[in-house]
């Protein structure tokens, strides 16, 4: 984990996130005790417990988007769930552990991913050597010719015709010639049912245990050179990678370092109804209550522990509050962080400061087409002022309504950018209005396309 102070940690949220400066330190605050708590002596580090966070505010403010950047500034295992997915035992749905063993799933392919990439140059090594095997097959071991070479001169010859393709490999002299190949075909339908119905989420990894008993099955294509050597290299990538390795670095970061974003909380959150949905609803939370508070997930890969997760909620809490959750499960979320709703002035900034701001994502992508755009200042505003307009108008979605205005407003240009004539075009005020102004105008319109 990178050893971040909390200021350093809301300098670079800064970067991407405008605003919501009392969420950015409240997380940067819990993220700073989780490196904190490493420092303590061994016997008191257990004891202690992460300070899981409440995040209530309207949709589009960037409630998601400051849990996942958290996770990506400390390179920390992360997965988004909407709560309202889940149900109690007995009603149709997810199961709450089920979000555990995803996080889990998603880091042993992020570290698998990470080593194959590392051991690229060997698996590109190894995969040469085979494919040159195949293009000059080793002599067969019973042929007796009349007058046989000596074996320093056959091998002399052998390894000059060996470096010879090599070179014509390197070359691309072998690209149009096709090799046979022995290609391993999925696995047995049977194992992909079983985990289809779900055993594998009982801790049975059913590709493992079958996977060795029945045998493998392949089939010879006739493929070109290039294609032969990628299918190898991966071949090669799949068995140097040492998996018991990283699937023990995985449990241990989840278990460490593992970030669960619990999105639309306030959906399970009930009244005091014995009977109907709120009853669902409670179950759903008295499930959730132990692996927020700490326990021991089954998983195919093992057993993993949840004491030390840190759990990030969040809700509009438009029709509930927070203290219509169960008290046991309010108790394990002591942070309670209100975000401010977005304005004009927030998206002004939203769309031109972050790093990845929305008017520079549309200039790369027409930048692709050869067209260079610009905003000019008084565009940028009066996209702004609309969308405040329409949000206040309509449905208050954020800042998720900057994207639908902007994909409105430069629908005909994505559209014409391989054949613009003109390709420097600037946006002024005068064309996102009108772009803009029917379905400013017409809210059943805004309703149907912003």
């Amino acid at each position: 984990m990178e050893n971040l102070k909390p200021s350093e940690i809301v300098r670079k949220l800064d970067r991407y996130i405008i605003g919501q400066d009392k969420a950015k330190r409240s997380v940067a605050i819990a993220l700073r005790n989780r490196w904190r708590r490493q420092q303590v002596p061994d016997d008191l580090r257990d004891e202690i417990a992460p300070k899981n966070i409440i995040l209530i505010g309207p949709t589009g403010v960037g409630k998601t988007e400051i849990a996942r950047r958290l996770s990506l500034l400390t390179d920390s295992p992360f997965s988004k769930v909407e709560a309202s997915k889940f149900t109690e035992v007995g009603y149709v749905g997810r199961d709450v552990e089920s979000m555990v063993r995803d996080l889990v799933e998603l880091t042993v392919n992020s570290l698998k991913a990470r080593q194959q990439n590392a051991i690229q140059p060997r698996a590109q090594q190894a995969a040469e050597e085979r494919l040159l095997d195949i293009l000059l097959p080793p002599p067969p071991v019973h042929q007796a010719p009349e007058a046989p070479a000596t074996p320093a001169e056959d091998g002399a010859g052998r390894n000059a015709t060996r470096e010879k393709l090599r070179q014509m490999l390197h070359s691309g002299r072998l690209s149009e010639r096709y090799v046979d190949l022995e290609v391993a075909e999925r696995n047995m339908p049977m194992v992909e049912i079983f985990s289809n119905m779900g055993m594998e989420e009982m801790g049975i990894n059913f590709k493992d245990m079958l996977g060795g008993l029945l045998p493998k099955n392949t089939r010879r294509r006739k493929v070109k050179v290039p294609e032969a050597l990628e299918i190898l290299t991966q071949e090669e990538a799949q068995n140097l990678v040492d998996m018991d390795r990283v699937v023990k670095e995985a449990v241990k970061k989840v278990e460490q370092s593992g970030i669960i974003f619990l999105d639309e909380i306030d959906k399970i959150a009930g009244g005091d109804s014995r009977h109907g949905p709120d009853v669902s609803r409670e179950g759903v939370q008295r499930d959730l209550l132990p692996i927020v508070e700490g326990s021991t997930v089954t998983t195919k890969y093992g057993p993993v522990k949840t004491d030390h997760i840190l759990f990030i909620a969040s809700g509009a809490f438009h029709t509930v509050k927070p203290s219509d959750l169960i008290p046991e499960l309010q108790g394990r979320f002591p942070i309670r962080v209100e975000l401010d709703s977005l304005g004009r002035e927030e998206f002004v900034r939203i769309l031109t400061e972050p790093r990845n701001a929305l008017l520079l994502q549309y200039m790369a992508l027409l930048r692709t087409e050869g067209v260079e755009i610009a905003f000019e200042d008084d565009a940028v505003t009066a996209v702004a002022r609309i969308a405040q307009e329409v949000n206040e108008s309509t449905e208050n979605i954020g800042a998720r309504r900057l994207h639908t205005l902007m994909e409105y407003l430069l629908e005909e240009i994505l559209f014409q950018a391989p054949d613009l004539a003109e390709k420097t075009l600037t946006i002024d005020a005068a064309y996102v209005e009108e772009r803009l102004k029917d379905v400013r105008d017409d809210q059943d319109l805004s309703r149907y396309i912003l």
